[in-house]
């Protein structure tokens, strides 16, 4: 932490905080899911569930299976819908709709990463917008760190292959269980680099307008635990004890709230959203591409709060300040960094085919969605500088 200026950033002794208008509970703990699904269903009043997850999920591993084994227990299963491919396209979310509706389902239980929860959202969006009636309830497992269950938007692609949002407290589901078990089948990659999408959540709810007090607190738990246990993890994947404690990292990385006014999360995220969609980039990767540059980044042009609580994480990661407010904040950029490097998620933009030439587009794509003003030949650097090696 730095030790010049000890006093707290302007805006953290007043704010607001609300909690998602939909969320009935979060069960958490090895093994959880085959007594908290039927608790959620319950507490829910909902009848038959549709399954949405992705294809890999359904064919290679047993996850689905035993989700659906236990709503066949408990005569709630309706069908399995696993067309929902990644960043969620709309043709995958149509289908859904419609398989939705040829089983008389009442609710999703969405298995599986961020795609199959967005996709969940956007079904229960446009089949509200089609009945008129109330939003329908989600329950979300995940098996990635991308935290996409906690959140009231909703990410699809469009025909165009341009990635759009919808957005309501309503969509945010209602029932969420982290079951490390269920984590296990995986890919290193996918877990690992949902992680860093995490810490990415953890670092940009620092500086996003509006996120109370206690919130930036849990920010620092996160940052913490991610920091310790992603490394754990990789050196050995089968520790379900690892696993879960980055389930509860990533819970706390973007926790449930409701802002007084909406407010984006920071530029790290709006790139990520414009290079996942439009270049096929998982958004994990995209974190890892993005998030230590765009630390970097508020060195230069950040606020002064804003670099306040970016250098304050120094402290809960157990490292020494450089001295200055900048410097401890291009220490967290290095360390994010060589954290990315650590677990061999480095990459290039290059590596995914991105053209040179889409920079300024994919900028000022970016850009439109902040809430904060950068120089839009500042944000195209940072870009450049992610066909090397040399980020930060």
């Amino acid at each position: 932490m730095s030790t010049l200026d000890d006093t707290l950033p302007g805006d953290s002794l007043s704010g607001f905080y609300g909690w998602t208008n939909t969320l009935k509970g979060i069960y958490y703990g090895p093994g959880s899911t085959k007594t908290a699904l039927p608790k959620l269903l319950q507490t829910l009043g909902v009848k038959k569930a549709l399954i949405v997850t992705g294809r890999t999920l359904h064919e290679k591993t047993d996850v689905v299976r035993r989700v659906e084994s236990i709503l066949k227990e408990h005569d709630a299963y309706g069908a399995t819908f696993f067309e929902m491919g990644e960043h969620s396209p709309i043709a995958g979310i149509r289908q859904g709709i419609k398989v939705f509706k040829e089983n008389n389902c009442d609710v999703i239980v969405a298995v599986g990463g961020g795609s199959p929860v967005d996709g969940s959202k956007a079904i229960l969006y446009n089949i509200q917008l089609e009945t008129g009636g109330p939003t329908l309830k989600q329950i979300a497992i995940p098996t990635t760190l991308s935290a996409a269950e906690y959140s009231i938007g909703a990410g699809f692609t469009n025909e165009a292959g341009e990635k759009v949002a919808v957005s309501s407290q309503d969509l945010a589901p209602a029932g969420i269980i982290l079951d490390g078990e269920l984590t296990l089948p995986t890919p290193e990659r996918l877990w690992l680099s949902t992680g860093i999408r995490s810490l990415d959540h953890a670092v940009e709810n620092l500086y996003r307008p509006g996120v109370s007090f206690p919130v930036k607190q849990l920010m620092y738990a996160a940052l913490k635990d991610l920091f310790y246990y992603l490394p754990a993890s990789k050196r050995d994947p089968t520790n379900v004890e690892c696993r879960q404690r980055l389930q509860i990292a990533s819970w706390m990385s973007l926790w449930p709230m409701k802002l007084e006014r909406y407010s984006a999360l920071g530029i790290s995220h709006s790139l990520g959203h414009k290079l996942g969609a439009r270049f096929s980039i998982p958004h994990g990767i995209t974190s890892c591409l993005t998030l230590a540059p765009t630390v970097a980044m508020k060195a230069e042009a950040g606020s002064e709060d804003d670099k306040k609580w970016l250098a304050g994480a120094l402290f809960y990661l157990n490292e020494g300040s450089t001295g200055t407010l900048d410097g401890d904040v291009l220490k967290l950029a290095s360390l994010i960094n060589q954290l990315v490097i650590d677990l061999g998620l480095q990459t290039k933009l290059s590596e995914y085919k991105v053209p040179e030439e889409a920079l300024v587009s994919v900028a000022e794509g970016a850009l439109g969605s902040q809430n904060q003003n950068y120089e839009l030949s500042r944000v195209v650097k940072l870009l450049e500088s992610l066909y090397t090696d040399l980020r930060v």
